[in-house]
């Protein structure tokens, strides 16, 4: 029942349609609420990306200020990217405990952990109080070992969560304890977070959305950007001259700034945007703007969804609602719904050249048959099992796999990526930041978060190296890590070129 899996391509993920369509019979006006662009208009604050990230610098800038004006771009609809296409995985970052003391010192990354383990607990407060049913579920999250070869991919960081006194957050189980909670038969022991939860990742960025109109805040979707203060996108060209303005002071601005200018082009012709400041959230389409590019590599990932199988869970003990992966580095993580399907996502999937997002990233076959096998591998019972639905979407890669909040030299745009398929709990936080800074609160206590003030990843090397180089270790450790599943030898060059990375100073790939 595996067998002629066929992604949506240009057909929305299953979580948007479903939240489309309880839209719809809810408040069939909503999605005539925010037309496309047309003319020109001016801003306080103009967010290009209606995704978690621009959402959530949205709704915080109107809490902020309510009076000011936000304008906020999006070239589909809200949620039409990551945000309404991921795995629903709200987690936490205690298993990058690590990477955070390296980066930030323990201090500073404790206290990144601790707001992002908040940001997962204020989700689920404001579906509460806004009446949005996302299906958030606090059950935590497991990983697992699969396979020999990821045994105690997980030592480090829980040793860095007790050395700092926060080992109750990531609990290391062993093999009796993990089948206790979920009964695969591959499964050799594993890890609990117990602070993560799971969500219908659409429902949230729709409800978001709704929410910010009720706020008075412009949306127009349908308007894709062209040009960012003179910038253009790579798959546009070459750089456009910057144009010069008059400079402005809006209220409570304690700078004077040249405005940033933001053009567009809809299906009902072409528009400006003239404002204060910008927020640039596109997430892996930030890979496209000079800005951004060299730090960034964009990949993808597929999910399939199965029938409802209720009776089936309830055989493997999976009723709790814990979100599930393995020990991969092109993992295979797994969720259930409340009609008892499994959303398992595969990764190994395809690199995107200089920042293009094309097909390859929602018709990927071949990604959509590693992640049936996936679940074939973790759960041989599940063979007979109706695949349903399969889609696919880009992912934003930094070098050390955290996201990158900063601001452009010299200029009033500030911007917020690399979440590298960990995003939904730290958009929320990402959102705040971006926020503080586009309407100049100095004096908001997240600007000193190590995420607010920490420097800029390292970049990769240049096109075509770069696209590549992700496609030749991408391909490498998918081989690798299958043939490790199965018990098979791994051939010395795939090996050595899936550790490629790391050996280079990038925190990437198997070890």
């Amino acid at each position: 029942m595996l067998g002629g899996i066929r992604p949506a391509g240009s057909r929305r993920s299953w979580w948007l349609r479903e939240a489309l369509a309880e839209e719809e019979a809810a408040s069939p006006h909503m999605a005539a609420a925010a037309p496309p662009l047309r003319g020109s208009i001016t801003a306080d604050v103009v967010i290009v990306g209606g995704g978690y990230t621009g959402l959530w610098a949205a709704y915080r800038a109107t809490e902020l200020e309510a009076g000011a004006r936000i304008v906020l771009l999006e070239a589909d609809i809200c949620g039409g990217g990551p945000s309404g296409r991921n795995g629903g995985f709200v987690t936490n970052w205690w298993d990058e405990l690590p990477t955070l003391v390296d980066r930030y010192g323990e201090a500073g990354a404790l206290a990144v952990a601790r707001a992002i383990e908040g940001a997962v607990d204020e989700i689920g407060t404001w579906c509460a109080t806004h009446g949005v049913d996302a299906w958030y579920t606090k059950a935590g999250a497991l990983q697992a070992s699969a396979a020999p070869a990821q045994d105690g991919a997980w030592d480090e960081a829980v040793a860095a969560c007790r050395a700092l006194g926060v080992g109750d957050r990531y609990l290391p189980l062993d093999r009796d304890e993990m089948r206790a909670r979920v009964a695969s038969p591959v499964f050799r022991g594993g890890v609990f977070m117990p602070g993560a939860a799971t969500i219908q990742p659409a429902v949230l960025a729709r409800g978001l959305r709704r929410i910010l109109l009720e706020r008075g805040v412009v949306i127009h979707e349908g308007t894709q950007v062209t040009e960012i203060d003179g910038q253009q996108p790579g798959w546009l060209g070459s750089v456009a001259a910057t144009t010069r303005r008059a400079p402005v002071r809006h209220a409570g601005r304690s700078r004077t700034w040249r405005p940033v200018r933001v053009r567009t082009m809809s299906a009902v012709g072409a528009g400006e945007v003239v404002a204060a400041s910008a927020v640039v959230a596109l997430n892996a389409w930030a890979a496209a703007w000079p800005w951004f590019g060299r730090r960034l590599v964009t990949w993808s990932s597929t999910i399939i969804l199965t029938e409802p199988i209720p009776d089936r869970l309830a055989d493997l003990g999976w009723t709790g609602g814990e979100g599930v992966s393995d020990a991969r580095f092109t993992l295979h993580y797994l969720r259930t719904t409340p009609d008892g399907r499994i959303a398992i996502g595969g990764g190994g999937g395809r690199a995107g050249f200089g920042g293009r997002i094309g097909p390859a990233f929602t018709d990927d076959v071949l990604s959509s048959r590693r992640a049936a096998a996936g679940l074939r591998h973790l759960f041989p019972s599940l063979r007979d099992v109706r695949i349903e639905d399969s889609w696919g979407g880009p992912i934003d890669v930094s070098a050390d796999h955290l996201p990158w909040f900063g601001s452009v030299r010299g200029r009033p745009i500030h911007h917020g990526h690399g979440y590298s398929g960990n995003g939904v709990a730290p958009a929320v936080v990402g959102g705040r930041i971006l926020a503080a800074r586009a309407l100049e609160r100095a004096d908001d206590p997240v600007l000193a978060s190590p995420l607010a003030t920490g420097s800029a990843p390292r970049a990769f090397p240049p096109e075509p190296a770069r696209y590549l180089g992700a496609r030749l270790v991408r391909e490498a450790a998918a081989r690798r890590e299958s043939a490790e599943e199965r018990g098979a030898s791994v051939e010395p060059v795939v090996r050595e070129l899936s550790r490629l990375p790391r050996r280079l100073g990038y925190h990437i790939g198997p070890r």
